[in-house]
């Protein structure tokens, strides 16, 4: 199989990603398909026409952005007197520092069609890049002067112009993706995808792709097993076009751009190879789903016996380096905030204290990570006997799942109601961090009778520490169900990295500043 690799959060292995452009999209060739007999089904138009990603022009505008980005480099490196004391000398490093970057981007295929775009492949191959051009540019310089000199300025290039140049590559990088999932959220750029499975399977898919619109999938049509008879007319409002063996031509006469095989669709390798060479001379791009869940791109691996593709994943580690690199990085961002917000502390605890006359602050014990208690601080919202009522409010919450919540939740005082909307009453949580029973980031603590109902996915929750904020509290908090939580609250587990904790802190300053679903 062609170009295999792995990608997105949802594991799904590429088979075939064929070089071209891919509108416009060609007739198929009685050669390579062969029409089932039978009345070809309806076809739904789309709500709107799309306007599809050509992976081979982006690749082009990547390399002009990254050529551009290359000249000014250099010319600022001249302009600013590097690399030499004479202007020629310094006109002499800029060419050969220039020709190096681009051939090396060249060299490990940088702009390949099939790279750009997939973020983690295009940053590997942008650090390799640079390793080749800067180690070609050294040992040049080394051999062009027999003996390194204290002031070599092929070193300079080497050491500092060339990451400079990195660097700034990356970000033009990290702009364009940026600026390519705003316009994919707004529904332009999309690509056309031919789901094909049953229904269940294809309805997963539909949801999913609604859900990351950043992604740039759209599902607009379905092949199912049976798309006749007894088969339904659409799943999730997407229309079926045709059945499962007929995936090939309904791609085609359709103008899909990517073909995904889900899970469960019964495709032995026979049917997949068919299908692959169907579609290998074609600009449609064949996705198999691995059906696999909760499982993270960056943790599987494809590996090959016999032929046979097979997704390796390691054991999720959750020690060692990274694990102190984030528990020091939240004591001393959690001490920091604590001393910049020391007058707020006071002043909140002031007004809970003079708004009941009952205690400042509330004490409850929640499950922490590998299943230890804890007890987790917070200002008092509730009147003081809210536990014993809680009881009685049971039968009306509105929390998903195990959860208890209630929007208008009467145990809630004045001040209570206001802390509660911006999060304020979740501050003292920042001694529970600088203690080390949380962390700025993390699932949900739960209590301990929500523990108890936990299955086994459920409790893959308690492998991290528990956190004052998390992926879940940052989309949507209160208006998830309890299904969406967990699958968020898994994602970071499988996930987390120190760059993905400070998004999700940027995110939850907005949130709270909004007071996006706190109730």
């Amino acid at each position: 199989m062609r170009g295999a690799h792995v990608s997105s959060q949802h594991p799904l292995v590429v088979a075939t990603a064929p070089d071209q452009a891919a509108p416009p999209v060609p007739r198929p060739r009685e050669t390579l398909l062969r029409r089932l007999p039978g009345p070809t089904p309806p076809v739904t138009p789309v709500s709107r026409p799309h306007r599809p990603i050509r992976r081979a022009s982006r690749a082009s505008r990547t390399a002009a952005a990254d050529l551009a980005t290359i000249l000014l480099t250099v010319t600022g490196a001249v302009a600013s007197g590097i690399g030499g004391a004479q202007p020629a000398d310094r006109l002499a490093g800029a060419v050969t520092t220039a020709v190096a970057l681009v051939g090396a981007l060249a060299l490990v295929r940088s702009w390949s069609p099939e790279v750009v775009g997939r973020r983690a492949e295009e940053f590997r191959r942008l650090g390799q890049a640079v390793l080749v051009a800067g180690g070609v540019l050294a040992a040049g310089g080394l051999a062009a002067s027999g003996v390194a000199p204290t002031a070599d300025p092929a070193r300079t290039w080497a050491l500092v112009v060339v990451p400079a140049t990195g660097v700034l590559l990356g970000a033009v990088r990290l702009v364009r993706d940026r600026f390519l999932r705003r316009r994919r959220r707004r529904g332009v750029g999309l690509t056309p995808v031919l789901a094909v499975g049953p229904a269940d399977a294809v309805a997963d898919l539909v949801r999913r792709a609604r859900t990351d619109r950043g992604s740039g999938w759209e599902v607009t049509g379905v092949c199912t097993p049976t798309a006749t008879g007894t088969g339904p007319a659409a799943v999730e409002d997407v229309p079926v076009l045709g059945e499962q063996d007929d995936a090939a031509s309904v791609a085609l006469r359709h103008g899909h751009h990517v073909v995904v095989v889900c899970r469960s669709a019964g495709a032995g390798p026979a049917e997949l190879r068919r299908l692959a060479w169907s579609l290998e001379d074609t600009p449609v791009e064949l996705v198999v789903d691995a059906g696999l869940v909760d499982v993270t791109a960056r943790r599987a691996s494809l590996t090959d016996l016999d032929g046979l593709p097979l997704l390796r994943l390691p054991r999720l580690r959750l020690d060692g380096a990274a694990r102190t690199l984030k528990h020091t990085f939240d004591r001393v961002a959690a001490l920091s905030i604590l001393l910049l917000t020391a007058p707020l502390l006071l002043v909140v605890a002031l007004a809970v204290r003079c708004g009941d006359g009952g205690p400042v602050f509330f004490r409850q014990e929640r499950i922490g990570v590998r299943g230890r208690p804890f007890d987790m601080v917070k200002f008092r919202t509730m009147v003081p006997d809210a536990p014993q009522l809680r009881a009685g409010l049971h039968a009306v919450g509105e929390g998903a799942g195990p959860l208890f919540k209630m929007r208008r939740d009467p145990r809630v005082t004045r001040v209570g109601a206001v802390l509660r909307r911006y999060s304020l009453d979740e501050l003292p949580q920042l001694f529970n961090v600088v203690g080390g029973s949380m962390s700025l980031v993390g699932p949900r603590p739960p209590l301990p009778g929500e523990v108890a109902t936990y299955c086994d996915r459920a409790r893959r929750r308690l492998l991290v520490r528990p956190g004052m904020t998390g992926l879940w509290q940052v989309s949507g908090r209160s208006t998830l169900s309890w299904e969406e939580s967990l699958t968020l609250d898994l994602r970071y587990v499988e996930t987390w990295s120190l760059s993905l904790d400070l998004i999700i802190l940027v995110r939850t300053v907005r949130a709270v500043l909004r007071g996006d679903g706190a109730w």
